[in-house]
């Protein structure tokens, strides 16, 4: 990966941008503001501390999915002990390497490739408005991706796989966070290609990481959770929302630009929703976990609900409303699709032990 460290004057509609100490972030009481700084959200403080800068980088509120993805994947396994400190030691690396390190990598690269187009909707961030050097930032980039590489290599020797397997996801994931970014793929660029790419780097590439870690990954696992990503290419539309004016003048082919934001809150309501209708009657007539499915059929009401309720009367200025209060809901639909995973894997198991004892 080859990134310039020279310094881009940066112009929005021909002019420079201003001055970082007169650059204002939405207005929100200061302790909330402090908070939107070190979560590395919308309407943060304007920290001058480098090392608070560096947290805000790494977008800390965007770590959890990741790390509750990896819970899912060890809880699919079906061999994750909850009360085995060696296992919880694992998992609680195996979830630094993927929130911390890899999601660090991730959204810092993003937002040192975005730093036009944050200098037109974001310009208080800390790259547009000058609070960090772009030097400090490549160094972060480095530093961030080195750390999870590292630690992918370790869990897979501290478990004993012949074949790194962690190592080879960190890899793809970060490689995938690389050209999701950068030109000259820049899948963000294109709506469907970029969008996919962040709902599986959410979904698929951690749970594959937890189940990966504790027991076997197969095949039918990873269909069912690249599939379960187009959920979260539903989610990725609705964080383009906020961003519309700013893609549409940098070309950036977003699906509320491409098709106008009633056509894509339309897309991004059919994507979550039908997506979780179908793994939860896969749960029931494919693994015949029937208790589970009806509980994911229980967690998906709800986000039809809040999703009449604030996304599709206006998804801009109800983006955040939505995700805070729908998403729990879908994240804990990903937990019970692992758990259902889990149990099924086990029944099989029981029944091959059963065989193998009266053989």
């Amino acid at each position: 990966m080859s990134i310039s460290g020279s310094r881009t004057a940066l112009r929005v509609n021909n002019q420079q941008t201003t001055d970082p100490s007169k650059e204002k972030a939405p207005e929100v009481s200061a302790k909330e503001a402090g908070m939107r700084q070190m979560l590395g959200m919308k309407g943060a403080a304007l920290e001058t501390n480098i090392w608070k800068i560096r947290v805000q980088l790494t977008k800390p509120v965007t770590w959890i999915p990741l790390i509750w993805g990896v819970a899912c994947g060890a809880a699919a396994s079906g061999t994750y002990q909850w009360n085995d400190p060696t296992q919880v030691g694992q998992l609680l690396s195996c979830m630094m390497m993927s929130g911390p390190f890899l999601t660090g990598f991730t959204q810092t690269i993003n937002d040192y490739y975005d730093r036009d187009i944050d200098a037109i909707n974001e310009p208080y961030r800390p790259i547009p408005s000058g609070r960090i050097s772009e030097q400090d930032v490549i160094v972060q980039i480095w530093v961030l991706l080195f750390a999870g590489l590292g630690t992918a290599y370790g869990l897979d020797r501290w478990v004993g796989h012949e074949t790194p397997t962690l190592l080879y996801l960190a890899l793809f994931g970060s490689f995938i966070s690389y050209i999701y970014s950068a030109p000259p793929l820049k899948l963000k660029q294109s709506g469907w290609a970029g969008n996919f790419a962040l709902g599986s780097s959410y979904i698929a590439l951690p749970w594959w990481a937890g189940q990966a870690l504790f027991g076997t990954l197969s095949p039918d696992v990873m269909v069912l959770t690249v599939l379960y990503s187009i959920a979260g290419l539903g989610i990725a539309i609705v964080n383009d929302f906020k961003s519309i004016e700013g893609d549409r003048q940098m070309g950036l082919q977003s699906l509320p630009v491409a098709f106008g934001i009633d056509t894509a809150k339309w897309i991004c309501v059919g994507a979550i929703d039908i997506t979780q209708i179908g793994v939860a009657s896969y749960l029931a007539l494919g693994l015949h976990q029937y208790t589970y499915s009806a509980v994911l059929f229980g967690l998906i009401l709800p986000q039809i609900f809040l999703q009449f309720k604030f996304l599709i009367p206006d998804p801009v200025a109800n983006d955040v409303k939505y995700q805070a209060s729908a998403q729990p809901f879908l994240v804990f639909g990903l937990l019970t699709t692992g758990l259902a995973v889990g149990h099924a894997n086990n029944a099989v198991t029981d029944a091959i032990d059963v065989i193998a004892t009266v053989l």
